[in-house]
């Protein structure tokens, strides 16, 4: 090899960011996600025997997923593919597609293709997999952030398999930094670098399950410590106070082992579930002054309106989500008003888990009888051999009748007149409640 291409080689692998040199090269290095790459499990089988199959990855940033299909591209004997949905489209879709071919007609060789950030293709897009994915042409594994439910189209999610990864916990990324920071040939030991267990820990409770963020603050952290050595004329160490000045975010003073973190925030819900609007914005205050991302609280917010209000104040989500909005648009001290204006209202708002308890119950339902068809009479029937068919055929249109209702069955066969939504008493809800009664009853006189 020439000299000068020897060195430049070694000057760009040594130039590239800590979170990429320390990606894990095979699944005995790869932390965390045991639920689908421990011993036995569907991922971990499948690069064992060699035999993998399209699959959509969701998950949250920085929780493997790309490493992950890096792994299977490593230890398959498969063409591998990686592009992104942002920068790719039906032209570079085509070439893969042409260069499958010719690896399985000369090479007799499978073509794994990864397509990170699949759900920002459009249907067109997703389309053109297709006919390729079922023929065995090409194995996709796509991956995204987004639900695919809503994202992916349904034609392709039925021929893939949904693995869900989930966020990291702060174990799996404390020993992920840990091995960053001892390993000598990718990670930071060649330079001495040492770092106290504060540091460490706060630069993984502060990566909220991303573990390319927490990889990039320990790598800003060591070059800021780095560059105070020299004056301090000691070897380089990461503290605390050093992790604080690089990342620009004070440690949390609830954030010791992470334990109070989660203590702090378990407080604030249950002050909002239990009516009490002084103890809401104490701990709300108790977070914010402690550094935390105002935006952590208000997606608590925004949920807990949802499960611990619901239709008992219909207003609250609305609430939630302005004073998340808010505080997006004026920051900090300003935006802070709002977060507690919108505390202290859920709090004071009436409250029903009836929204929450609804969805569980549909969620169970769901699992036990699966696609179940949609009645005939309820379909759309937009052309005529439909119509033939029995789509919409004596359906009735509510508002032909006295005041827009008129009893019909709109659920499955297998589960007609399943009651899944049941309102309290309180707030809003006991109009609704009233409401169905009157037209539960009004249906059973029709029936």
């Amino acid at each position: 090899m020439d000299i000068f291409k020897y060195h430049a080689k070694k000057a760009t692998a040594a130039s590239r960011p800590l979170a990429e040199r320390m990606r894990p090269k095979n699944l005995d290095e790869f932390a965390g996600q045991s639920h689908i790459v421990g011993h036995g499990a569907i991922i971990r089988n499948a690069i064992e025997n060699d035999k993998i199959f399209s699959m959509i990855f969701w998950g949250p940033p920085g929780c493997g997923k790309t490493t992950l299909a890096r792994i299977i591209a490593n230890e398959t004997a498969s063409c591998f593919f990686h592009f992104s949905a942002v920068l790719s489209g039906i032209k570079q879709i085509r070439e893969v597609i042409e260069e499958a071919r010719k690896q399985q007609n000369l090479h007799r060789k499978r073509t794994i293709l990864f397509v990170d950030e699949i759900h920002r293709f459009n249907k067109a897009q997703q389309d053109a997999f297709l006919q390729h994915v079922e023929s065995g042409l090409i194995t996709l594994i796509g991956a995204t952030t987004e639900n695919p439910s809503f994202e992916v189209i349904p034609a392709l999610l039925s021929r893939c398999r949904l693995v869900v990864l989930k966020p990291l916990t702060t174990d799996n990324i404390k020993f992920i930094l840990t091995n960053a920071v001892k390993d000598k040939k990718k990670g930071l030991c060649k330079t001495g670098l040492a770092i106290t267990d504060k540091a460490l820990n706060h630069i993984a409770g502060m990566a909220d399950g991303d573990m390319r963020r927490a990889l990039n603050n320990l790598e800003i952290s060591a070059s800021l410590a780095a560059g105070l050595a020299p004056s301090l004329d000691k070897a380089p160490q990461i503290t605390l106070e050093t992790v604080e000045r690089a990342i620009q975010k004070n440690a949390l003073i609830y954030d010791k082992t992470g334990e109070e973190h989660y203590n702090i925030i378990s407080a604030f819900h249950k002050s909002l579930r239990g009516s009490d609007p002084d103890a809401a914005v104490y701990w709300l205050g108790r977070m914010l002054h402690a550094g935390e991302d105002p935006l952590y609280p208000a997606r608590r917010m925004v949920r807990f309106a949802s499960e611990d209000v619901g239709n008992a104040d219909p207003n609250a989500l609305g609430i939630a989500l302005s004073a998340m909005e808010a505080f997006r648009f004026l920051g900090h001290p300003e935006g802070d008003l709002a977060l507690f204006q919108a505390a202290a209202y859920l709090a004071t708002a009436p409250k029903s888990n009836s929204i929450y308890a609804t969805y569980g119950i549909v969620k169970d339902v769901i699992d036990k009888t699966g696609s179940l068809p949609v009645p005939l009479h309820i379909r759309n029937a937009p052309a005529k051999l439909m119509k033939e068919a029995g789509y919409g055929i004596n359906y009735k249109y509510a508002h032909n009748y006295p005041d827009a209702f008129i009893a019909q069955e709109y659920l499955p066969e297998e589960i007609k007149n399943k009651k899944f939504y049941t309102p309290t008493e309180r707030g809003y809800e006991k109009i609704i409640n009233n409401r169905l009664k009157n037209w539960r009853t009004l249906g059973t006189r029709t029936n």
